[in-house]
């Protein structure tokens, strides 16, 4: 019974001893709490758990390093002749590493410049596509007086097949870099304004923008701080698909002869200087087309992955 009741007391005393009054402190009672999260952390975060999509970021960093230095260290200018002007279709070796055209000139030069071109084209019409796309269909979907508008002009430009206006264009105005990069920015632009407009459509009339239009919130505020965090997922997959987009589309119109000027090479004007010629000379047609097909799956996978790692239902 003794023993049973000093353990009972060094219980009382044991817990006595967890419980005692705090000092008041009128500075820790001011102290709000606070949270460090940031959206942009976070989605970057959750993309570097995707191994493979940082793999494939690095792999097309690479290439577009590469491609700068891959003409420092060539031997040869990608549009003058080698020495020997008889040297045409030479095969890969040590002198030519990814030996000659049919005029005799390096094709190592000529690839990496292509490159060059067609990547920085692929680059300014995502990015014009993805700028035009997101503020007309803000607008398109926000602003119900211009619904019709955007609707029947999104009609009679996306009811003519987009090629009929580029060969136009390429046969009226003519061919050059800016030119086909601003036509296919104004015929681009179609499918990034359509997917916004429908999403904007969805968050408009939500509780909490009703709440901003009572409030007398201006327009834009309401669609830059309150509608256009919902749509970063979408605008970024489409971003990411409209530049190997872009790059089929240079190469289809070069293949028809309506890209870029003959003058200035891109991976479009390999691939169809390469058509007559690939049977007997592969080379000709597997450097250019491995760079396209790597840029291409790259950014598919890339895109999909910043999609889903940008996504705000994926922060919660």
């Amino acid at each position: 019974m003794a023993v049973h009741n000093k353990t009972l007391d060094e219980k009382i005393i044991n817990e006595d001893e967890l419980f005692y009054f705090v000092d008041y402190s009128p500075e820790a009672a001011e102290k709000i709490g606070y949270s460090d999260y940031s959206y942009w952390k976070s989605v970057f975060q959750n993309f570097l758990k995707k191994k493979s999509a940082v793999i494939l970021s690095f792999v097309f960093l690479a290439l577009v390093i590469f491609s700068f230095i891959a003409l420092k260290i060539g031997k040869y200018d990608y549009a003058s002749l080698v020495p020997d002007t008889t040297k045409g279709f030479i095969s890969p070796n040590s002198e030519y590493w990814f030996g000659t055209d049919n005029l005799g000139r390096d094709y190592w030069s000529q690839v990496w410049y292509a490159s060059q071109i067609s990547i920085k084209l692929a680059l300014i019409v995502g990015l014009g596509e993805c700028i035009v796309g997101v503020i007309i269909g803000c607008l398109w979907g926000y602003v119900r007086k211009l619904d019709r508008f955007f609707t029947e002009l999104y009609n009679l430009i996306y009811n003519v097949p987009s090629i009929i206006y580029l060969t136009l264009i390429a046969l009226v105005v003519g061919q050059s870099f800016w030119i086909m990069a601003i036509s296919l920015i104004a015929f681009g632009w179609l499918v990034m304004a359509r997917n916004v407009r429908n999403l904007v459509m969805i968050h408009r009339d939500r509780e909490y923008n009703l709440a901003s239009r009572s409030l007398g919130t201006p327009t834009w505020r309401i669609l830059l701080k309150n509608i256009l965090p919902q749509l970063v997922s979408v605008i970024i997959l489409r971003l990411a698909l409209s530049i190997p987009s872009t790059i089929a589309t240079e190469s289809m119109l070069s293949y028809l002869g309506l890209g870029l000027d003959i003058n200035t090479p891109s991976l479009g004007i390999l691939l169809r200087n390469a058509r007559t010629f690939f049977l007997d000379y592969p080379y000709l047609l597997i450097f250019p087309a491995v760079i396209v097909s790597i840029i291409s799956i790259t950014f598919y996978l890339l895109g999909n992955a910043f999609s889903d790692a940008s996504d705000p239902r994926n922060h919660v």
